[in-house]
């Protein structure tokens, strides 16, 4: 794998554009990280639920407490405020799940917010960032091998423009075939070109 081209201003703009596709990932973990603050700005009606309930439900099992210590009718007396109490509970109960619901939610719209741009960036421009360099390192190999001029000659007369290999040679296919070693040699340079690679 070869990530830069050996031509400056190929590998100037491939450099670029790998700090813009990082910048942009960062903005978008930035901005779901934000989005998934704000929601769980949301959680404090839970907390404050929550609270209440907890507070509520001291108070009335304080008060049943107290009002059970009174001799011969504390049993009686006590039974409403251990179930107001309970109440309190289930309110507390009720909060803690708003504050549960509201983090998760929180955490799902934060991840969905960065996820999307990440998504496009890896698609538009790392994947393809990832398969030119892996072309450019397999032509790079090639090159260095006994007979990968004459393959990068042939691939070039397979792919590129006729102007191009025209102006390596005239004929360049006949010139290929005959073994014309500095057409061979400009042709592979032409699909060498293509994948940033000097020969």
């Amino acid at each position: 794998m070869k990530l830069y081209a050996d031509y400056p201003a190929r590998a100037t703009r491939q450099i670029l554009g790998d700090v813009i596709a990082l910048l942009i990932v960062i903005g978008a973990i930035v901005v779901g990280v934000v989005v998934g603050g704000v929601i769980s700005g949301f959680a404090v009606v839970g907390e404050n639920l929550r609270d209440a309930g907890s507070g509520f439900r001291e108070t009335m099992a304080e008060v049943g407490d107290t009002l059970g210590e009174v001799p011969v009718i504390g049993g009686g007396i006590r039974g409403p405020f251990d179930a107001a109490s309970g109440a309190g509970g289930s309110i507390s109960d009720a909060g803690q799940g708003i504050v549960d619901l509201v983090h998760a939610i929180a955490v799902f719209a934060g991840i969905a917010t960065a996820l999307g741009p990440i998504l496009v960036v890896v698609a538009v421009w790392v994947i393809p960032r990832l398969v030119r360099a892996r072309r450019a390192g397999q032509a790079r190999d090639l090159a260095a091998s006994p007979d990968g001029a004459e393959l990068l000659a042939l691939r070039a007369l397979a792919s590129r423009p006729v102007r191009e290999l025209t102006s390596v040679d005239r004929r360049p296919l006949e010139a290929w075939r005959q073994g014309d070693r500095g057409a061979i040699r400009g042709l592979a340079q032409l699909e060498l070109r293509r994948v940033g690679v000097k020969l």
